[in-house]
């Protein structure tokens, strides 16, 4: 056999394997974080659960005096530097960083560094060949550490360099949050309690279509808000009034199981002319959306009907809000369901998504939850069994 074939086999055949399972005592680990956050207070930038949900990996490598490397890809184009600061906070612990994350100024750091102390090295998609999965690009990361922890599942449905190179040239492992995530989605993809309730909102119509589909085969109910939703009611032409969507988003929308009886559709909204909550806002049926007017939030009628299916969950699977919640008047929708999920006590309750997680954390409804995800399209596209390559360039 060939060294190329062997090299091959070899990674097709490596076991995945937890923290816990890699010798990182005294190590210099790289670890893969999503620290993609918006630049607030410093306050408000520690209260983010993309910093929070980072604490256990690092913490269980200080313990074990690893030299700890963190990368992470950032707002387009900026500079992860000023969360320096931040992360010093959230770790208790003096966080440094280097404006880079290859070449031999990252090297000359990580050799200057103590055993038990943390650098945060540059935003990684600064590099082109992130994005592109350069080969090269993973294996100058790799030379950088003895092991390699990818800590990002929020991430890992992208095939960038950070997440499937490094793997190839250095032992690698789950992080305590990526195992968490992992283990609560095995349940909800192996042994579901029934009824399954899906919940999709938000403003990503065309990345979630294939999502519903498969949510209309395999779950018991489908309840839609948000964009999708009116995209739908358009398409449908119940929501005659509204403009007509683009070829795309049409053709998109047109691919969903309309005639489903799992579909559940609202059946009123809140309407207004814009979404600055500032104007007139009404409640009424899709059908009497004037043409002046969008549709911002799922009516009353629709909270109760969307509540009464939840109660009787067993499982509850919820991705993207069901209106314009940044703005309290159109905030109803997702914050009275968000309370019929957490009043079902018996349900295994999965939300995901960077903007859900938010509105359950502005609505205070984060507690007895299974899972947050802040990945929505990485949670989605698990469950729904599509390509995981950073998950799977961990092995099987």
């Amino acid at each position: 056999m060939s060294a190329t074939l062997s090299k091959l086999f070899a990674m097709l055949s490596k076991k995945r394997r937890k923290i816990s399972e890699v010798d990182v005592m005294g190590k210099c680990v790289l670890v893969r974080c999503d620290f993609n956050i918006p630049l607030e207070s410093e306050e408000k930038m520690l209260e983010n659960p993309r910093i929070r949900q980072a604490v256990p990996t690092v913490k269980y490598l200080l313990k074990k005096k690893a030299k700890v490397v963190l990368l992470s890809h950032f707002s387009s184009g900026k500079s992860i530097a000023p969360l320096k600061e931040v992360l010093s906070s959230a770790f208790k612990k003096k966080v440094n960083f280097v404006p880079e994350c290859i070449g031999e100024k990252v090297k000359k750091k990580i050799d200057e560094m103590e055993k038990g102390e943390i650098l945060l090295l540059e935003n990684v998609r600064i590099y082109k060949e992130e994005k592109e999965n350069s080969l090269w690009f993973g294996k100058k990361l790799a030379s950088l550490a003895d092991i390699f922890i990818n800590d990002a599942f929020s991430v890992s449905h992208r095939n960038h360099a950070s997440l499937t190179k490094i793997p190839r040239f250095i032992p690698s492992a789950m992080g305590i949050l990526m195992e968490r995530e992992i283990k609560v989605l095995e349940k909800v993809k192996k042994n579901p309690k029934r009824p399954i309730v899906a919940i999709i909102g938000g403003a990503k119509v065309e990345s979630k279509i294939s999502v519903v589909n498969y949510f209309l085969r395999t779950a018991d109910h489908v309840l839609l808000g948000g964009k999708i939703a009116n995209m739908v009611l358009i398409v449908r032409r119940i929501a005659f009034n509204l403009p007509w969507p683009d070829t795309k988003i049409r053709k998109a929308v047109e691919k969903i199981e309309h005639t489903s009886p799992k579909l559940h559709l609202p059946v009123d909204v809140i309407a207004s002319v814009d979404n600055t909550g500032e104007r007139e806002t009404r409640e009424t049926a899709p059908a009497k959306v004037s043409e002046k007017e969008d549709i911002f939030d799922i009516g009353q009628e629709t909270r109760r009907l969307y509540g009464d299916i939840i109660s009787e969950a067993g499982t509850i699977i919820w991705a993207g809000p069901l209106g314009f919640s940044e703005k309290e008047v159109f905030a109803k929708g997702t914050k009275e369901v968000g309370a019929y999920v957490i009043e079902n006590e018996k349900a295994l309750k999965v939300v995901g998504g960077g903007d859900t997680g938010k509105a359950f954390q502005q609505f205070n409804l984060l507690h007895r939850m299974d899972l947050i995800s802040y990945g929505g399209g990485a949670m989605l596209t698990y469950i729904s069994g599509g390509k995981m390559p950073g998950i799977e360039a961990l092995g099987k």
